[in-house]
């Protein structure tokens, strides 16, 4: 059915002449679109059925009643002998006035009983049509209205008496306010009565007229609750009661006098209504000209139906109120100019009808279902029945007036016809002028095509854009992969020339514009579809309503003046066979791509692409909006280029008048323009064209080949359609490069070509290239930001007029086209760059071969590639450009994985693109970050140094973030390092690299600690106290994870500080095992640690106080706590120290945390019980550490109760010097809980976290600090310098903005206790945290870093301040996904 469908639309008057009305179709349609065949109403248009499941008996004769089974057998043979399907019309939004089973079933449309809304626009409605008919009888003719409206004074006329008799007579705002008198009587009665004691139930309700439901004339009420309430006497006396009497009657005049201003608003919009109404049927020129106003040509339509005898007007009223009676007053049906059609306009709420906004169908009954079946059980078994009838014996539908059927009604409908025609093809034509709108008919109905309409275009260059528009997508348009992110789309379009029920474009335009406007439409890759009359070229719109004649026959022998039968050399029907053909031909060899080019304000050329082959057909219109015979055309024609080789014109075809009679409207046919013809050529060379003078040749560039083409009678009115192919150069080099693309996708297959000569390298599979690269190798080739590259003497591209690069690898540009190929956004200046030269082309295989070894190989593999993709036309270049990057790139990710664990592995993809966070954090740079490791260690990574040609170690260092710790001494920072790497290097099995790290900060251990900034080992800082403590957590990881783990314990570690104040020594001078440094630790500590950092001043820190360089900690003798630190220095990762003059904040921690941060406390805890279970297996050699501790140290000497400001949380410090940082809730006791669940109590650690999860959870983080504290403030802004001293240069890093790897240890801790919890704990934990972990997937699906960042602000807004990839927050998700 796809895009090659077209569709014929006819109006069926007779069953017997089916077959000659056809005429062996010759035109090449495969749709017909028959008009509905059921009972037709009285006004005998198609679309105002009496009824839905009878076939109209017109049909049938004296001797023969056809039946629904004969119009299957009819439909049956078309699609069986003539390969035609059949498709009819389905009217769900009326049914005809004189239908018998509305009579019968009245509550299935809106009548005044079950509607009385509609009673005030009755009354209107009815007023109107006396009026009319006074007109009509020349009653008006003394007050300037006579029976024949001609005139701008008759219009003012009716505008004068319609305000001075009609309004004033039938007095609307009655029906919308209350009877004063009674009201006011009835608020005495209940004052005088004295049970006042009335309150009102909301102070902010004051007094308002309640709608009656009934809509009585004066009706309303008000509710004397709030009246006693607002009203109040001073007291009982009758004076008081007859003031506060005259209070509510002065109150309820001034809401009746709003309900008369609102009517007036009302009916000043029905007087403008009904005479635009009177002037489009009476005055315009392009009306219809009804002449005197009749009975039978009213006024203005009637809204209303009224079966009864007529009678005075007040007569008339009073049966409005009368159910047997007001049942059968139905309204009629129609549009409501731009109106919303998700809104039903006869429900209440619409003032529709009384306002005269409706364009009237006065033949029809609006039909009103409900909300569901139940409501109006007969109506909806009905219309069920009708549709089922229709998808037994059609193929499609067509959804009359969709814009107005209620969604859920059309919903339930096609429901039941795909129950018996599972492909249903359903179109409609919405007139909501909203694409967005349109989406949602279309994805709640299942719409395969919306009509669209060449003849709304009221130029060429309209046209054109329309086909741009529905027709395709753009040529050199990216191949989209299988898998892809749903992006919103325009709904498949049935492009038609005309619909059945449009006026004729040879009114509005030129009978010369036919052939040029069909070549355009059917050019659209899209389906298409026109009218006979259209082809015929009958110069009136055939009506829906009144035409009673019958189609042409087909006679080929038959004379151009035979008014009766048509043949080829009718109308335009010799060309519409030919472009038929070709739609059919374009849709069914996948010319699925499109371009429109303007060449002057006429002439339009369409081309459709094919994206395999390469082959073009463009076809050449020159329009006729304007009749030729009577406007200008220029005789010059501008030159076309037309890039590549023209290999035929496939059509050439003029519009040309013959010398026959003139055009005279036949009694019996429906006849066209017998003077006017097309002369056509098909399947030529270029030099036997009439139309073309002369074609050159030129070429741009060195693949460009480009033709070019000069007219001589492309007069108004003609085409020309040429077959084009790409330079035959480009073609070989297409053709080659989609033979190796076949190795990524069997999408390549067709149009590849295989040759000899190729390159060597491109004979090798590029999965067998990758498979040589190892995790460091793949991180220079994916990775590597803008500050490691210029560290290595290079950089990230950068794209003019756009931005640079995230990476200089592939996953830079990777980003850039994830982002631009599901759009198509061919216009992006990174494509715009693509095509222009080959810089960004060059730039990716050269950054790769002049780093030499395996990932020269890959260079070399593009470079090749890339020799072919330089010789195609730049238009197709990024389209290949991207398709030969997602091949590499897809398998080096396949490579990296296949080095990981079976985790990664048989994981998600969520897993497996996080796993990816290790290749790009992980890697080694041009200088080494991490300091030497012992030479006699086994399997250490070396690489010849490229200046003195020695062997030198090259182990991977981990960033702890992108952009702004990525490089240099800033790279490698001891805290971030261990947070990151169980989640980054074991848990994805690099467990060598895991090893060579912890042996390396090992190497560099000084005065019991390892260092914050890791500076190489030589400019190293020991001003943190957790980072040891996270140091002994990975190797604990190490020895459980890593088969033989163990063993690590006893590797060598060269000791860079043997002593606290040795000079740096070389690798290889002290070798210790690895127990031996981690028992100083431990022996360090219990000792207790003091030391002043060396060089101490602002050499080393710019912002620090003196006292802040002097260093503590040590083993709390009371609670066995690890503390340390003191208020000037911030020895944890809550490390912000303040750097503004401004606010005076210079020197001071933000958040010092000294004393015992409860994150250490629980990994000292965990430390000393994994060392004491090795002790005991006498892996650990050392057993004389002794730690004190006491189960409860905070409840029986709580020292400052007068802080504690919320109950249930785990203190955040214990002994701080400023004693509130104790009691402040932050998430740091969720990482306690994960390292040593041990020390906590089961319900106790489950409400904690409930607290942390009410105040805490951002969307991808965890806040630093309770929202409920004072100095609370979730906006990072680190350039800020203002007086504030808790904002100034981003003093709240940590007192606020939601960072992302707590959240890993919150979720691992509500997993570990919600299994102690119970299995209902437990299920609805999983959900939570399958919920967080969701959005942190979407973040990285749509991150061009592919990462997670370090923080946001609150509530997961974006901070442009944080790092837009950091390694813990990616590793603590891999961690809890591990645990999940």
């Amino acid at each position: 059915m796809g895009h090659g469908k077209q569709i014929r639309i006819l109006l069926l008057n007779e069953m017997e002449k089916l077959e000659k009305t056809l005429f062996r179709l010759e035109q090449g349609y495969n749709m017909i679109h028959f008009t509905p065949l059921q009972t037709l109403g009285l006004s005998r248009s198609c679309y105002s059925l009496a009824d839905q499941l009878e076939l109209n008996p017109d049909f049938s004769r004296p001797n023969k009643k056809y039946t629904w089974h004969d119009v299957g057998q009819v439909v049956e043979k078309l699609k069986k002998e003539w390969n035609i399907l059949c498709i009819t019309d389905v009217v769900y939004n009326h049914t005809a006035a004189n239908s018998k089973w509305i009579q019968e079933h009245p509550e299935s449309a809106y009548n005044l009983v079950n509607s009385p809304h509609l009673k005030p626009a009755w009354v209107l409605d009815r007023a109107l049509w006396h009026f009319s008919c006074d007109v009509a009888e020349g009653k008006y003719k003394e007050k300037g209205i006579p029976a024949l409206i001609e005139n701008d004074q008759h219009m003012n006329c009716i505008r004068k008496i319609i305000w001075e008799d009609i309004f004033p007579k039938i007095q609307l705002w009655e029906f919308f306010q209350v009877d004063v008198h009674k009201a006011v009587e009835q608020f005495r009665r209940l004052l005088t009565q004295g049970n006042r004691r009335v309150t009102k139930s909301d102070p902010k309700q004051h007094l308002k007229i309640i709608q009656d439901p009934e809509y009585r004339r004066l009706g309303c009420t008000v509710d004397m609750n709030i009246a006693l309430a607002t009203f109040i006497p001073h007291d009982n006396g009758p004076a008081a009661i007859e003031e506060c009497c005259n209070w509510f009657r002065n109150r309820i005049d001034e809401l009746n006098s709003e309900k008369h201003q609102l009517m007036n608003y009302h009916q000043e919009q029905a007087v403008n209504c009904l005479l635009g109404n009177v002037f489009y049927e009476r005055l315009a020129g392009h009306g219809p000209k009804l002449g005197p106003v009749t009975r039978r040509y009213p006024l203005v339509t009637r809204y209303f139906t009224f079966p009864f005898e007529e009678m005075a007007l007040s007569a008339e009223e009073s049966m409005i109120h009368l159910p047997n009676k007001a049942c059968f007053f139905m309204a009629h049906n129609g549009w409501v100019m731009g109106d919303d059609p998700l809104r039903n306009f006869a429900e209440p709420g619409s003032d529709v009808y009384l306002r005269r906004e409706l364009i009237c169908w006065g033949d029809s009954v609006k039909l009103r279902y409900g909300n569901k079946p139940e409501d109006c059980p007969y109506l909806w078994a009905h219309m069920k029945k009708y549709t089922e009838i229709t998808a037994t014996y059609f193929q499609g539908v067509r959804l009359d007036n969709c814009h107005s059927t209620p969604l859920h009604v059309a919903e339930y409908m096609l429901d039941a016809a795909r129950k018996l025609q599972p492909n249903l093809y359903v179109v409609a034509e919405l007139f909501t002028g909203n694409e967005e709108l349109d989406n949602i008919f279309v994805t709640r109905l299942g719409i395969s095509s919306l009509i669209r309409e060449a003849m709304s275009a009221y130029n060429s260059h309209e046209e054109g854009r329309l086909v741009y528009r529905y027709g395709g997508e753009p040529v050199g348009s990216f191949v989209q992969p299988c898998l892809r992110p749903l992006m919103p789309a325009i709904a498949h379009a049935l492009f038609m020339d005309i619909t059945h029920d449009n006026e004729c474009p040879i009114v509005h335009r030129s009978a010369y514009d036919a052939l040029p406007s069909a070549t355009i439409v059917s050019m659209a890759c899209c389906a298409s579809g026109s009218t006979r009359g259209y082809d015929e070229l009958v110069p009136h719109q055939i009506s829906v309503v009144s035409e009673e004649r019958f189609y042409t026959k087909w006679n080929p022998g038959a004379s151009p003046s035979n008014t009766s039968d048509v043949n080829f050399q009718s109308g335009i029907i010799a060309a519409r066979h030919a472009i038929n053909k070709l739609h059919q031909e374009l849709g069914a060899k996948g010319f699925i791509q499109v371009y429109v080019d303007q060449v002057d304000e006429d002439i339009v050329a369409v081309t459709r692409h094919s994206p395999s082959i390469h082959q073009s057909v463009v076809a050449v219109s020159r329009t006729a909006f304007r009749n030729p015979k009577t406007s200008f055309y220029s005789k010059e024609v501008p030159q076309m280029c037309i890039p590549g080789k023209i290999e035929e014109v496939v059509l050439e075809a003029r519009t040309i008048e013959r010398n026959t009679k003139p055009y005279k409207k036949d009694e019996n046919s429906i006849n066209g323009l017998p003077n006017i013809t097309v002369e056509i050529r098909e399947h030529i060379q270029l030099n036997e064209s009439k139309i073309v003078k002369q074609a050159g040749v030129a070429t741009k560039g060195p693949n460009e080949y480009i033709q070019e083409i000069e007219f001589e009678n492309l007069s108004p009115g003609s085409v020309i359609i040429f077959r084009v192919s790409l330079d035959p150069h480009a073609q070989v080099a297409v053709g080659i490069l989609r033979n190796h693309l076949t190795q990524f996708s069997p999408h390549f297959k067709s149009g590849s070509r295989v040759v000899d000569n190729a390159d060597p390298i491109l004979k090798i599979p590029f999965a067998s290239i990758a498979s040589k690269l190892t995790l460091t190798e793949l991180n220079q080739i994916l990775y590597r930001c803008e500050s490691e590259e210029q560290e290595d003497g290079g950089g990230c591209y950068d794209i003019p007029n756009w931005s640079s690069l995230k990476y200089a690898g592939l996953q830079g540009l990777m980003s850039v086209l994830a982002e631009i190929r599901p759009k198509n956004d061919l216009g992006h200046p990174f494509c715009e760059n693509l095509r222009s030269g080959d810089w960004m082309i060059d730039y990716v295989s050269g950054r790769l071969i002049s780093r030499s070894g395996n990932i020269a190989e890959v260079g070399k593999w593009l470079q090749a590639m890339f020799f072919y993709l330089k010789q195609i036309p730049r238009y197709l270049i990024p389209c290949y450009f991207d398709a030969i990057l997602i091949g590499a790139y897809t398998t080096l990710l396949d490579a990296a994985w296949k080095q990981m664990s079976s985790f990664v592995q048989n994981g998600s993809t969520f897993v497996k693109h996080l796993s990816l966070g290790s290749v790009q954090m992980c890697g080694v740079g041009k200088f080494p970050s991490l300091p030497l490791l012992s030479p006699s260690l086994l399997d250490v990574p070396y690489r010849l140094n490229e200046i003195t040609k020695e062997k030198q170690q090259c182990c991977a260092s981990l960033a702890a973030g992108l952009p702004h710790f990525s490089s240099g001494l800033f790279r490698c920072w001891g805290r971030d390092t261990f947070i990151a790497l169980k989640g980054l290097l074991l848990v994805t099995g690099r467990y060598l690299e895991a090893r060579n790290i912890i042996l390396a900060f090992a190497g560099t251990l000084r005065h019991g600690l390892i260092p914050n900034l890791l500076g190489e080992g030589t400019y190293a800082r020991y001003n943190c106290r957790d980072a040891v403590w996270w140091w002994l957590q990975c190797i604990q990881d190490y020895c459980k994870m890593v088969p033989n783990g163990v063993d690590i314990l006893k590797c060598p570690v060269s000791r860079m500080y043997p002593t606290d104040d040795s000079a740096p020594l070389p690798a290889g001078t002290l070798d210790q095992p690895l127990f031996e440094v981690i028992q100083e630790v431990m022996q360090r500590h219990m000792q207790g640690i003091q030391f002043r950092e060396r060089n101490a001043g602002p050499q080393i820190d710019r912002n620090m106080k003196d006292e802040g360089f002097n260093i503590t900690a040590g083993v709390d003798d009371k609670t066995g706590f690890i503390y340390g630190g003191n208020r000037l220095n911030c020895g944890t990762w809550m490390d912000k120290m303040g750097e503004s003059d401004r606010a005076r904040n210079r020197g001071i921690p933000a958040t010092p945390r000294d004393g015992s941060a409860v994150e250490i406390v629980g990994l000292c805890k965990s430390a000393v019980r994994w060392l004491l279970e090795l002790s005991k297996k006498n892996i650990f050699p050392y057993h004389e550490l002794r730690v004190k501790r006491h189960e409860d140290p905070s409840d029986s000497n709580e020292k400052h109760p007068n802080l504690v400001h919320k109950r249930g949380i785990y203190k955040d410090s214990y002994g701080a010097s400023s004693p509130w940082c104790d009691y402040q809730l932050r998430p740091n006791f969720t990482i306690a809980m994960v390292v040593a669940p041990e020390l906590f109590t089961t319900e106790k650690a489950w409400r904690a976290l409930e607290i942390a999860e009410k105040k805490l959870l951002g969307p991808l983080g965890m806040k630093t600090l309770d929202p409920d504290d004072m100095v609370y403030c979730g906006i990072y802004d680190n350039a800020l310098d203002n007086d504030n001293y808790n904002l100034a240069r981003g003093f709240n890093y940590h007192q606020g903005p939601e960072w992302l790897w707590p959240v890993g240890y919150f979720l691992r801790a509500k997993l570990y206790f919600s299994k102690l919890m119970g299995p209902e704990c437990s299920a609805k934990t999983m959900f939570l945290v399958k919920n967080v972990l969701s959005r942190h997937y979407v973040h990285l699906e749509r991150s061009p870093w592919k990462g997670l960042p370090e923080l946001t602000n609150e509530n997961g807004q974006y901070c442009p301040f944080s790092c837009e990839t950091q390694a813990w927050s990616i590793a603590v998700i891999l961690e809890t996904l591990y645990d999940l």
